[in-house]
């Protein structure tokens, strides 16, 4: 049975029996800023399993796309080397909020297994927590003679937190047969793979109070999990979650690719059959490679694959083509891949040749330095550190390559060294916003505000309720506040469009809007302060909004649509965008494309758009159906989350044009093109990798734009008492003249340098060293390159310099070619350095570095002089 097939036939299972299904959210959490990502299928339920949340179903079914490479729940270091561990898996669950319960949850996981999949019983096998008896009697009475396993520890018992909903589990395990080693749940050596946990279902039927007690819930509720891999593999007949048709596939694809001996090198192929999964999914959801956060884990991630695929003999890119092999086998059950297709080669591709051109050169330095060290020894922090600095390597790709030689790492060290970089990697949140339990409190009273902003610019309305420091209250106080009322023009930020801003007007009071949220997509708070008199609930109030400031912003984010189109006519169909940001005053466009835009490109995009608006192109509003939406061609971007029913923006041309562009969008636009009056791009700049951003204005701030440029080139020209048009000829002048003059002064500081040096014969060796003041690394640089070709062979530069104006000092290092198999100027500076308080690097011929104790810099120079 075809894993495809096993995750519709669950599906369909569970609809079939009343079930809502509900497609997988992203691999990053929109509900839980605390979890790096979504790593279980109940992630997206949380809010509804404790109490903040309420859904118009109360029975659901997902397939869940989870993410474990991070944080808490890790499982990177493993892939590759069992059967079962991955970084991106599919859980399969079905779940009740308060309908039924324990018999029920017990009956469809059986019928499922024993029915729908054919299981044959004696196969299967259960454990209970050790006092559920009312669980071991439902196995009973639904299964017969099943083995029933009572389980003590919090295995079998699952809770939210400390406090929170909280129960008893019930596991299902297959039996692999006698031939694969390992015993019972429960046993000594229950961790080998004869059985295997498929199915888990968790009776949330207490709340665990402070202090330890716990109390019976009063909706009971069922979540359940099963691994669709783990099933995959009980269905296919194999004992190796990566031999399954989904795995088969890419590794069959790699292996056309690979130089090696497949069953030499099989972990590297499962290494990479797995972390492909894991860079479709995180790059279609959003995340691109950095140096923090899931960013970091992104990079990891790719790079643990690229080491892999040089072990297997691939010395080119090759995961931006296997991408398209992954996407090809899922893109059926997650449409989000299809059309993230280039963004997913793109990003992947450039991330590959970043680190393929740094990859042997790191893997050669990591194997000079291992040299020598034995087997089930520490290799330095130091040496990690480097490796991660210089090359790319992350602390984990290390400890891998490491493996094989029986070395580990002293992470100690490592971490001691890596200090502010170490910090950046770690997860901290993910910056959103946690809805605070006021905001669920009021959905739940509290009525979605009725927004007229798209036609009115103010209406009257009923407060429902004022929010001041974070509790309900009856009347206004100065400060912080906030107004939610039943219908409002306000709107709220939300996809990348900030608030509106204006007032709400009361008999005896006046409100000034500073802002317009939206909570639990459903609660309009206007977020401001009480300029006069009182407002009190259940007032009835005026409220109007800023519209000069509104008509600015509708500018704005039409002109983002229309650089979103002229962006895909310049430099590809690959565009995507992937995040947006504006106000009244300027748009911010990021989108997916791997390199510089040329001035030529952003000429031609700016004036794509600026025909537009001077066509006076039709833009049309309309309300769709989310699905009818797609069938008709209009875009779903990035980031955005949906419901049944949808906005779209479609930007008109006459009958000698198409349709400009055509997306999903709930944000406030113009009616007419030509509303925007003009548009030029200030900025464009790379956020990440295969991620650009340009930054623009529109309208009247265009035009104060380019008066400030005029006055600015008329007061140049004024200066060097020139005309605009000999400006830029004048300037070259200059600037060649300044940098001759400069070279000038650099001789000059070498010269005096020279005649300063310390110049003594140690140990037959040339020594030339000295002890400078201000002279910045790249005069050191000079200097040293001076100083080689006045003494080519057998000789060795020392230079420290130290700056007046600050406490720190920097130093080079440089050995003669003839010298270097004797002495390693990284190691020479390296001594100096423990003493500066700083750190450096280099190789064996030059290496350079600074510290902040200025005050050492002579100790430092006799340090490095003691070792020659």
């Amino acid at each position: 049975m075809l894993t495809s097939d096993i995750r519709s036939s669950f599906l369909k299972f569970f609809e079939d029996n009343n079930h809502k299904v509900v497609s997988s959210s992203p691999v990053i959490p929109h509900n839980d800023p605390t979890l790096l990502f979504t790593n279980a299928g109940m992630v997206q339920f949380k809010n509804v399993f404790t109490g903040l949340e309420t859904l118009g179903f109360k029975r659901a079914t997902t397939s869940q796309k989870c993410i474990r490479a991070g944080g808490k729940h890790n499982d990177l270091d493993q892939v590759g080397f069992t059967a079962r561990h991955h970084t991106f898996f599919e859980m399969l669950g079905n779940f009740s909020f308060g309908d039924y319960f324990k018999e029920d949850a017990i009956y469809f996981a059986w019928t499922f297994l024993t029915k729908i999949l054919g299981i044959p019983k004696h196969k299967l096998l259960a454990t209970v927590y050790h006092t559920d008896e009312e669980a071991k009697e439902f196995w009973k009475k639904i299964a017969g003679d099943i083995t029933i396993i009572p389980i003590a520890t919090s295995d079998n018992f699952w809770s939210m937190g400390d406090v929170g909903p909280c129960g008893p589990c019930s596991e299902i395990f297959y039996d692999h047969g006698e031939d694969i080693p390992g015993g019972m749940p429960g046993t000594p050596d229950e961790n080998g793979d004869r059985y295997i946990e498929i199915w888990n279902t968790v009776f949330m039927q207490f709340e665990q109070k402070p202090g330890g007690e716990r109390v019976p819930l009063k909706n009971k509720s069922i979540d359940t999990g099963m691994g669709l891999e783990r099933i995959a593999s009980v269905m296919q007949c194999v004992h190796d979650n990566y031999e399954t048709d989904i795995f088969k596939r890419i590794i069959l694809s790699l292996k056309d690719v690979s130089k090696t001996n497949y069953e030499l090198t099989y972990p590297s192929y499962k290494v990479i059959a797995d972390h492909i999964r894991s860079i479709a999914f995180l790059v279609a959801d959003g995340v691109v490679p950095s140096n923090e956060g899931r960013g970091y884990v992104l990079r990891r991630i790719l790079r643990r694959a690229m080491r892999h695929g040089n072990m297997i003999g691939i010395k080119d890119p090759f995961l931006f083509e296997l991408s398209n092999v992954l996407i090809d086998i899922m893109k059926n059950a997650y449409p989000e891949l299809e059309k993230s297709r280039s963004t997913i080669a793109s990003i992947t591709h450039a991330e590959e040749e970043k680190f393929l051109d740094t990859l042997e050169r790191g893997l050669k330095i990591l194997r000079q330095d291992i040299k020598g060290i034995p087997a089930g020894s520490l290799m330095g922090g130091e040496t990690a550190f480097k490796l991660y600095d210089t090359y790319g390597f992350p602390l984990d790709l290390t400890q891998d390559i490491l493996r094989s030689e029986n070395i580990s790492v002293d992470v100690d060290g490592f971490e001691k060294a890596l200090e502010e970089q170490r910090n950046r990697a770690k997860w901290t949140g993910s910056g959103e916003v946690k809805q605070e339990a006021i905001w669920l409190s009021l959905k739940e009273k509290l009525k979605p505000t009725d927004f007229y902003g798209y036609e009115e610019s103010y209406c009257d309305g009923n407060v429902l309720a004022l929010v001041q420091d974070g509790k309900e209250v009856s009347q206004l106080s100065p400060g912080k506040a906030y107004i939610i009322v039943d219908e409002t023009p306000f709107y709220a930020e939300c996809g990348g469009q900030c608030g509106d801003t204006g007032v709400i007007k009361a008999e005896n009071g006046l409100f000034t809007v500073t802002n317009t949220l939206k909570f639990c997509d459903a609660i309009v708070a206007h977020e401001g302060e009480l300029s006069s008199g009182n407002i009190s609930i259940s007032e009835e109030v005026v409220l109007e909004i800023d519209k000069p400031r509104r008509r600015k912003i509708q500018a704005n984010h039409t002109a983002t649509h229309l650089l979103h189109a002229a962006l895909k006519q310049v430099l590809g169909d690959h565009v995507a965008q992937r995040g947006s940001n504006l106000n009244d005053e300027r748009l911010r466009f990021d989108f997916s494309h791997n390199a510089a835009i040329s001035p030529e490109n952003i000429r031609k995009v700016e004036s794509l758009v600026n025909g537009w608006i001077s066509r006076d192109l039709t833009v049309v509003q309309k309300e769709f159906s989310k699905d009818e939406a797609i069938e008709s061609g209009a875009t779903a971007l990035f980031g955005e989350k949906y419901g049944d029913s949808v906005r779209t923006i479609r930007i008109c041309c006459d009958d000698e044009w198409k349709d400009v562009s055509f997306e999903l969008c709930g944000g406030t636009h113009v009616t007419n093109a030509s509303e925007i009056g003009l548009f030029k791009i200030l900025s464009e700049a790379s956020i990440g990798s295969g991620i650009r951003r340009i930054e623009a204005i529109t309208g009247e701030s265009v035009l104060n734009y380019l008066n400030n440029l005029e006055e600015l080139l008329s007061n140049s020209s004024q200066l060097l008492k020139c005309t605009l048009q000999e400006l830029p000829q004048k300037i070259s002048d200059l600037t060649t003249e300044l940098k001759k003059k400069n070279q000038e002064i650099a001789n000059n500081r070498v010269k005096t340098a020279i005649s300063n040096l310390t110049n003594v014969e140690k140990s037959g060796v040339k020594v030339v060293s000295a002890l400078l003041d201000d002279y910045g690394m790249e005069d050191l640089r000079t200097l040293s390159d001076a100083i080689k070709a006045k003494y080519p062979s057998n000789a060795i530069c020392i230079l420290i310099s130290k700056d007046s104006n600050a406490d720190k000092a920097s130093a080079v290092v440089s050995v003669s070619q003839d010298l270097q198999g004797k002495y390693n100027a990284g190691n020479i500076l390296k001594k100096g350095m423990e003493l500066l308080g700083g750190k450096g690097g280099g190789s064996v011929a030059f290496a350079q570095g600074g510290g902040s104790l200025k005050a050492k810099a002579d100790k430092s120079l006799d340090a490095m002089l003691s070792l020659i």
